[in-house]
């Protein structure tokens, strides 16, 4: 077989140009997407993956991606793309490196084109046949949001949208205009998009609702003969029948539909980088207590982590693995005696803070054990947890300053919140854990510092003697116990 017609069997035949270049097999949504993908009717221009957790759909935009790079084009039009998600970040981290993934299973993508951090080309024609990353700021407003796919001109375009339940509709008015040049030119155009169901605000919900868009539903119910083989039919059961159906984490990330109840990101990217750029004098907050958060680990890849809080300002904290509990107690009460802390926070959920509570209190202190399903104080939460974490979250919203840290960074931006009973709950620990890939132990242990209402110190004289004049991110409290 020619180059020429194994390119043009593979254009017709997308299940085995996946098969041959990546070794892999489909499933049966997959196989759906890529033969809708294929088509070149107009009507099918437009294809929305609303999907459950997990199930792989990073994986078919890959595809997808590298199958128009290899096998669409004509002498003298040259296959142009873009790619984008709702946060820089968020493609550098997972659709571009995915993309990165699969080239790297196929000898002959590896030698005909080029994969940057930024751009993907043909190296026989680097200017003219590419697929680009594309962002837009968080704070951009809708005008500057709409020019983020600008400057896509071909006869042969994609764009590819990932993440995209809370990605603005104007990403994808932008697309459709790149679209209807395209059209106008007889040529193929797709934009193929995926994202979780959990705003009625963005491109998804809206796709979800119009007769033009092709939506594919990928769900991990149990109970449906064409759910998702990717996601553990256990854990989704499980996850039912502790939260039920309608919870709206459930449908949306089990399930693969939009809640009834919308979910909500607890903090943006923005807000968390501007905590962590804030600069505050110290007499803003060290009239306040100093506090300790302790997210005591729960064994595996969790850390321990005490994590020091005064008043506005959130210093860098400690990290412990594999230390038990007079270990950690040993490292509080360090802490107690050089930074002068007055309330201490341990996590004590499952009874896994017991023995650094208990190794505290033999020492002569007085810890505050605290059960993140007990009851909240404000009667406006779910649970402590709930309570905890939410107001972590309006702290930084109204001046609270954050140590550099990328690890705290997607933690915090990875948190979202719904309403449940006409109260504020917090998804759990285990449904954030399995989105991230690991625990949120960072952000457990600064929530903890939230447990109680601050308070002013009880050296009234604090300020007076501080001969610092303003907070400083890089400060450590630990530095001289490492």
């Amino acid at each position: 077989m020619t180059a020429y017609e194994q390119i043009k069997y593979w254009r017709e035949n997308p299940v085995d140009f996946v098969r041959d270049n990546f070794q892999a097999e489909p499933d049966l949504w997959q196989v759906k997407a890529l033969e809708y993908f294929i088509d070149g009717d107009y009507d099918m221009m437009r294809i929305s993956l609303q999907a459950c957790a997990g199930p792989g759909k990073s994986a078919v935009l890959s595809w997808c991606g590298w199958l128009f790079l290899s096998c669409y084009g004509e002498p003298g039009e040259h296959p142009k793309g873009a790619a984008v998600s709702i946060t820089a970040d968020n493609l550098r981290d997972n659709l571009w490196v995915e993309l990165s993934k699969w080239q790297q299973r196929s000898g002959y993508l590896i030698a005909a084109f080029t994969w940057t951090a930024s751009r993907i080309y043909a190296n026989d024609h680097p200017e003219t046949w590419f697929m680009s990353a594309r962002s837009f700021p968080q704070s951009a407003n809708m005008e500057t949001i709409g020019k983020t796919l600008s400057g896509i001109h071909s006869k042969y375009v994609l764009f590819l949208i990932d993440e995209s339940g809370d990605i603005p509709n104007q990403i994808a008015k932008a697309a459709e205009q790149a679209a209807g040049e395209t059209k106008g030119r007889g040529g193929f155009c797709k934009i193929l998009q995926a994202g979780n169901p959990i705003s009625v605000t963005g491109m998804l919900y809206m796709a979800s609702t119009s007769k033009y868009w092709n939506v594919i539903r990928i769900t991990g119910d149990p109970e449906d003969p064409e759910r998702s083989p990717r996601i553990d039919k256990e854990w989704a059961q499980q996850q039912i029948d502790e939260n039920g159906r309608d919870d709206p984490w459930v449908a949306s990330y089990i399930l693969g539909h939009f809640p009834k109840t919308a979910i909500n990101s607890l903090l943006s990217i923005q807000e968390v980088e501007m905590a962590m750029e804030r600069t505050i004098k110290i007499t803003d907050y060290n009239y306040a207590q100093k506090r300790l958060g302790i997210d005591v680990a729960r064994g595996g890849m969790d850390a321990t982590v005490i994590f020091p809080r005064q008043g506005l300002a959130g210093f860098k904290y400690a990290t412990m693995r594999k230390a038990n509990g007079p270990e950690v107690a040993a490292r509080i009460l360090m802490a107690k005696s050089k930074w002068k802390s007055e309330l201490e926070f341990v996590d004590d959920t499952g009874g896994f803070g017991g023995s650094v509570v208990d190794s505290l209190q033999l020492s002569g202190q007085s810890p505050i054990p605290i059960h993140f399903s007990s009851k909240a104080t404000d009667p406006r939460y779910f649970n402590k947890r709930s309570e905890m974490w939410l107001e972590m979250a309006a702290w930084i919203r109204k001046g609270g300053c954050l140590p550099k840290c990328n690890q705290l960074k997607k933690e915090l931006t990875s948190v979202n919140y719904f309403i449940k009973n006409g109260k504020f709950m917090l998804e759990s620990k285990e449904q954030i854990k399995k989105r991230l890939g690991f625990s949120p132990d960072i952000a457990d242990a600064l929530a903890l510092t939230f447990a109680h209402p601050d308070m002013p110190t009880a050296d009234k004289y604090a300020h007076l003697r501080s001969n610092v004049s303003s907070y400083n991110s890089e400060y450590d409290p630990f530095k001289a116990m490492r």
